[in-house]
Order: C-alpha cells, then sequence, then structure tokens
C-alpha cells in the first residue's frame, strides 16, 4: 500500500480507505464485532489506515464497533466518521448541517468512537436550507477547538464546495480538503463536474461505491449466478449493467485478477486524486479487493470498459470539446497546460 496527501495537507492517507458501513449486524446485512475486528487486523496488516463510518451507519453501531475495535491503536489509524443524517425523526433540528446539529452530532459521535478527537470530519450531504457559510464557520470553530483535525463533504454539487472553499480561503476558516462521492464503471457522473473541480481545488476523492453495489464484483458473471442475499436483484439489472459486468470480466480473466479488483482499479486508473472506499462483509471479500493495488490496467482494457458503457460528459464539456478548435484556432492542440495540471 502507498500513501498520498490528503488534499491540500500534510496528512499521509492510504490509497485504499476502509468503508465500516457493514460494521453491525451478520450475514448478508453486515458484519459483526469479531468479523470487522479481523477485517481491521487485514487491512492494517496491508497497509491501511483510514478507516470511514457514519453517525447513522447500522443506527449507530457501525460508530460503536469501530470505536472498539480501534480501542488501544486510535492514533494508528486516521478515523474518519460524518454528520447530517438525523439522530431522531421527530426532531426538526436533530439533522441538517447546521451548527446545533454539528456539535450534538460531533459529540454523539467522539463518544461512540471513544476518542477526543476526528482525524476527519465529512459533511454527509448537502443542506439546502443551511447557508454554507454557518457550516463552514462552525466546523472551523470545532477544528480550532481541537474536536476535528481537517474536514471534508460528501454528495454536494460542485459548485457548491467551490463556493464554500472560496469563502474558506477568503476568511480564513478551514477549507474542505477531501470530496466523498460515488463512482464506478456504471455511474461516472463525477467526471462531468465534480471531479474536475476537485482537482483543480487540490482535494482528495474519496469514492464510495465502486463494485456499482456488487453489481461490478463478479456474482452476476460466474457460474451459478449470484448468491442469495445479495443486495442487488438479478432480474433487476439491464442489458448495460450485464455489459459492463461482463467486460470487467473478461479483463480480469486476462490478467489473472478478480472482477473486483479490476473494477476498484478502474476507479483508480483515472485520477491520482481517487482513494476508492472499500467496504466488505468478511475478511476474505476485503483481501480479495486490496488486490486491486497491484493491478495496472492496460490502456487497451481501460478503452474496453469504456466502451463497455454509454457515458458522456455531455453539456457544457462536449460543447467546448467540440468547438475549441473553432474558438481558439489552429494552434488550440499544440498549447501546453499549466504546470500545475490545470487546463
Amino acid at each position: 500500500m502507498r500513501y498520498r496527501l490528503f488534499g491540500n495537507t500534510g496528512l499521509r492517507v492510504s490509497e485504499l480507505f476502509l468503508g465500516a458501513m457493514t460494521f453491525g449486524g451478520e450475514g448478508t446485512v453486515g458484519a459483526g464485532l469479531d468479523e470487522c475486528r479481523r477485517m481491521v487486523d487485514v487491512y492494517a496488516d496491508a497497509g491501511g489506515n483510514v478507516v470511514d463510518t457514519a453517525i447513522n451507519y447500522r443506527d449507530g453501531e457501525s460508530e460503536r464497533i469501530v470505536g472498539e475495535v480501534l480501542d488501544g491503536r486510535r492514533d494508528r489509524f486516521v478515523l474518519a466518521t460524518k454528520y447530517t443524517v438525523t439522530r431522531d425523526p421527530a426532531d426538526p433540528n436533530a439533522a441538517g448541517n447546521h451548527r446545533k446539529n454539528l456539535t450534538l452530532s460531533l459529540e454523539t459521535s467522539l463518544r461512540r468512537l471513544r476518542t477526543d478527537y476526528i482525524d476527519v470530519y465529512w459533511v454527509h450531504l448537502w443542506d439546502r436550507h443551511t447557508p454554507i457559510e454557518e457550516t463552514m464557520r462552525a466546523l472551523d470553530d470545532a477544528v480550532r477547538a481541537g474536536k476535528i483535525l481537517y474536514i471534508g463533504i460528501s454528495d454536494t454539487p460542485a459548485w457548491v464546495v467551490s463556493r464554500a472553499n472560496t469563502l474558506a480561503e477568503w476568511r480564513g476558516w478551514t477549507p474542505f480538503a477531501g470530496l466523498q462521492v460515488p463512482y464506478n464503471l456504471l455511474n461516472r457522473d463525477i467526471e462531468r463536474e465534480l471531479l474536475p473541480m476537485a482537482e483543480d481545488f487540490g482535494l482528495s476523492v474519496a469514492a464510495w461505491g465502486p463494485l456499482a453495489s456488487g453489481v461490478l464484483s463478479g456474482k452476476f458473471t460466474r457460474p451459478g449466478g449470484a448468491e442469495a442475499g445479495t443486495r442487488v436483484a438479478p432480474d433487476s439489472l439491464g442489458e448495460r449493467d450485464h455489459t459492463a459486468a461482463r467486460a470487467v470480466q473478461d479483463v480480469a480473466d486476462e490478467l489473472g485478477a478478480t472482477p473486483s479488483q479490476v473494477a476498484i482499479a478502474w476507479t483508480r486508473a483515472h485520477s491520482r486524486a481517487v482513494h476508492p472506499i472499500i467496504g466488505a462483509r468478511s475478511a476474505g471479500q476485503l483481501r480479495d479487493n486490496l488486490g486491486a493495488v497491484d493491478v495496472v490496467l492496460p490502456e487497451d482494457a481501460l478503452r474496453r470498459l469504456a466502451a463497455a458503457t454509454d457515458h458522456t460528459a455531455g453539456f457544457p464539456t462536449d460543447f467546448i470539446a467540440a468547438t475549441s478548435p473553432w474558438v481558439f484556432g489552429d494552434t488550440f492542440d499544440r498549447l501546453d497546460g499549466r504546470l500545475d495540471g490545470r487546463r
């Protein structure tokens, strides 16, 4: 496992993040305490150091298990959790990104996780009813109080993140260092706005769902089909899903890898900013997923995988690309970009 810097900070984070959404429950719905402990041990032995959870995962059981599993070795890990989702559906102030919910959610997570600080505190979802100024100032106050070290934001439009970090720059507040969004071969929406924005701001991108809810894991292409209890019903898949799954399986067979490893490697191949979040219900599944760091996809394989889906960047990206030679003249394709990589 190699390491990268988290956004524009000095924090070292591993190539793959461990997602703890499955921590809590048993069997097909999650993992119990002992299996979670084994998974964290396997992840740590491979060099992984980021464990990502949220206040609402498994109704709080995920945070409690993470806190118990990391007890005695907490400082060895970059511990990340999220707030926004309601703590009490009957209380209008128990959800959202305002200061009151942030404060109470943070205290709840600190107790469950058995720690006095959170390494990375994520805003879980855009709250359209809370001014972004309030959220950024409240987060900055928590950073200054030493309860949070770094902040990130998840599942939010690019223009909101851009505005938030610009405000932080102007006002001397702590900016977002990370962005958490879904990304896989079947869902490439972030390539339109969010990924270019993150790269331009220097944000690390934590990519959830790299296996597309298991569609790209090989369970639908293996002999006999998916096992009982899988989250996605086989009859719910369309031709596009099956085409992508078959393409991943074909590449995996050629490379001597597993479909899960190929699917995860694909998310990493498009940008150094991307850190896939790998989740599992067993240590065996996790070991397989961790093997993705050793998979290098040839250019031909990348082209074939891209061709298996019908993704387009859409307007305005495609329009700008198509009209740029006309707009900027004959020398357009001979202009080198800026040294920082921005176009």
